[in-house]
């Protein structure tokens, strides 16, 4: 892919985004490429070692600021909106108002509830953590004691609870970066649905 080529269809999949944003970043990789070809770099190479197009589209849409894509479709809607929609909104404003606030609630309150239970367990990873350090004390009295039998038990229970606190730990953090990944996954769908089908694409 040529550099004219690589340009002409990332300005292309990213229409629908402010066109400052588009222009920036359309300027900042023609730059790279330049960069790379005057360091003796063949001009399809040096377009090729950036990445895909729709790499660069998705890293694009989830540096831009969700506010700043919602303003820059409202600003177009407004004006194309005659006076009577405008009238229409303002009177069903104590309608969709109330609406969208309590939509937004219960996203809200579900996401903090995914979060609370991640904490939980969290907190029980680290119980077992306590508990396996915990045990070394009384095996150590055990022997102290002349109860082998109890030293015994002693480390292993630690040793179970050990193991568990890792498998435990390693499956949180597992779940807590597949929370992180659905997070923007979510907020670029968000942004996809606002540009709508004529902006970013993958096709």
């Amino acid at each position: 892919m040529t550099k004219e080529e690589f340009t002409q269809e990332l300005g292309k999949k990213l229409t629908g985004i402010p066109q400052n944003d588009i222009d920036e970043r359309l300027s900042y990789y023609i730059e790279m490429i330049d960069d790379r070809i005057e360091d003796g770099i063949p001009e399809e190479e040096a377009v090729a070692a950036i990445g895909t197009v729709d790499s660069l589209v998705e890293h694009i849409m989830s540096e831009i600021p969700l506010h700043r894509i919602v303003r820059e479709k409202a600003l177009p809607a407004k004006k194309k909106l005659g006076a009577g929609w405008i009238v229409l909104i303002i009177l069903g404003f104590p309608v969709w108002f109330p609406l969208i606030i309590a939509a937004f609630s219960v996203v809200l309150s579900l996401y903090i509830t995914l979060w609370a239970v991640m904490i939980s367990f969290y907190a029980v990873v680290f119980s077992l953590a306590v508990a396996a350090i915990v045990t070394l004390p009384f095996a150590a009295m055990f022997i102290a004691v002349g109860n082998p039998a109890g030293c015994v038990f002693s480390i292993g229970a630690g040793l179970v609870c050990a193991g568990l606190a890792i498998l435990f730990f390693l499956a949180c953090v597992a779940i807590s970066k597949g929370i992180i990944r659905l997070t923007g996954a979510a907020f670029i769908g968000i942004k996809r649905s606002l540009i709508g089908k004529e902006g970013v694409t993958n096709e």
